[in-house]
């Protein structure tokens, strides 16, 4: 068995020995030790402590090849990313110039770009081809400190074009050692030939789609676009129980554009996570807040479309579980780099360091289902880490934001 000390780490981050979801003030609560070590056996946190405590059976390790000197450098979980569109054919750059000319997202779906373009796009690439470009993807965002993430369908739009993008998630779970979780969102948005006959995508969803998915085992997760001019809360509900009847656990995009009801809607079907979260009242934050659903705030998103950010402070105030994600697609977040993601949390949405890092790490992992074995370094827990460059503080990690401060990364004990 593998065995590797990290050791003379100047902050270890994120200690706990038990873990659950964070809410509310329980965010800004991050346990860590100073001048510490991490053991790490196989694939897992075997034991850590503080460097006065080493024991001497550990301390001999300390001259072994593989042993890790962080001198000054902090080690955190990997981030877990828990809303992504990592499998798509193609860049949208055109999409990006019309929005500074001023049309919005909504405009640009109404004539046939952001979606239904990446569909089309989409459609014409082969499932290798798919994979090839998701793979590359998948390695870098390792290299950024990523070691879990969630990866949905939705830009196939037909029962062709969905079954190929969940077999490349399939594939790519298969290849990588990182933790990947699969969503099927087919109800992305209506494809052109449905516009006009929504009865007829929901039965092709359901009846054509979500059989051939389940008996696949091509999917964890569904996903529903709750939206004015997308889905509405009565299609979502609809979809879902048709997930639900094939076990797949419902993860709603929720009230990006407007207060659509997608957050009632998300907690009274019992959904994992409610994501955006954009435009919240009074009564959805009391919902949410009163739920053990997730809210998983996309702030990377939000700054692409120049919408105003998510309101954290309110969410968190009210006693919200929050989650932290990258949401990269090429539309409307072309980045899956956590690190910037924090940072945008700290800067744009008044998040404090520690309560962003529990965001994007441990309630991340919840947003999953994978708490129990990531997000936080708990002795038994997968050994995802994240050893930094050195720093003088956490607080430098979010503050330095265009700095890559990610020294090193271990996915499953192994440096990648």
């Amino acid at each position: 068995m593998a065995s590797r000390l990290i050791f003379n780490i100047r902050q270890l981050v994120n200690t706990r020995v038990e873990s659950h979801p964070l809410r509310g003030e329980q965010l800004s609560v991050l346990p860590t030790i100073d001048s510490a070590w991490v053991h790490v056996e196989a694939d897992r946190i075997a034991a850590v402590g503080p460097m006065r405590a080493l024991p001497p059976d550990l301390a001999l390790l300390t001259g072994a090849p593989d042993a890790i000197d962080a001198s000054g450098c902090f080690v955190l979980p990997a981030w877990c990313d828990s809303h992504t569109h990592l499998v798509f054919a193609g860049s949208r750059e055109a999409e990006f110039v019309d929005k500074i000319k001023g049309l919005s997202y909504a405009e640009i779906n109404a004539k046939g770009g952001g979606i239904l373009n990446s569909a089309r796009r989409l459609a014409d690439a082969s499932e290798d081809q798919l994979f090839a470009s998701a793979w590359q993807r998948l390695q870098e965002l390792s290299r950024l400190g990523t070691g879990a993430i969630e990866i949905k369908s939705g830009y196939g739009l037909t029962v062709e074009g969905e079954l190929k993008m969940l077999r490349v998630i399939k594939r790519l779970k298969e290849r990588s050692p990182l933790a990947i979780r699969s969503t099927f969102l087919g109800a992305h948005t209506y494809p052109e030939a449905y516009r006009q006959n929504h009865p007829g995508y929901l039965d092709l969803i359901i009846n054509d789609m979500l059989p051939v998915i389940a008996g696949e085992g091509l999917a964890d997760y569904i996903d529903v676009f709750c939206e004015e001019g997308f889905f509405s809360p009565g299609e979502t509900e609809t979809i879902v129980r048709a997930g639900l009847a094939h076990g797949l656990l419902p993860k709603i995009h929720a009230n990006q554009l407007h207060c659509s009801g997608g957050v009632e809607t998300g907690v009274r079907l019992g959904a994992l996570s409610v994501d955006h979260l954009e435009s919240m009242d009074a009564p959805a934050i009391a919902t949410l807040a009163a739920s053990p659903t997730i809210g998983t705030l996309l702030p990377t998103a939000a700054f692409f479309l120049r919408m105003p950010f998510q309101p954290a402070r309110a969410l968190i105030d009210g006693g919200c579980t929050i989650a932290l994600a990258s949401d990269f697609n090429p539309g409307s977040s072309p980045s899956g780099n956590m690190n910037l993601v924090v940072a945008m949390a700290c800067s744009g949405m008044r998040m404090l360091p520690e309560e962003a890092i529990n965001a994007a790490t441990l309630n991340g992992a919840y947003a999953m289902s994978l708490g129990d074995t990531l997000g936080s370094i708990t002795v038994g827990k997968i050994a995802n880490l994240i050893i930094t460059r050195p720093m003088p503080s956490l607080a430098y990690l979010p503050y330095a934001f265009g700095s890559n401060l990610i020294g090193q990364v271990m996915i499953r004990g192994e440096l990648v």
